[in-house]
């Protein structure tokens, strides 16, 4: 599993955890993940935004 996939997985399960929208980007060859609330980084940077509400695959 890649390290892109591990924390797809674990974006996912976090939003489902906190029941907020969460943000998976990456800056400087680090992948991140916070809620999509306080991001305020660059848009380029983000890779996805997981929606606990929404339904269907993680990716």
């Amino acid at each position: 599993m890649s390290d892109l996939s591990l924390a797809q997985n674990h974006a996912l399960d976090l939003a489902r955890t906190l029941m907020v929208p969460v943000t998976l980007f990456k800056v400087d060859g680090e992948i991140g993940v916070m809620p999509s609330a306080e991001y305020d980084g660059d848009e380029d940077a983000i890779i996805h935004e997981y929606d606990p509400f929404q339904y269907g695959p993680a990716h």
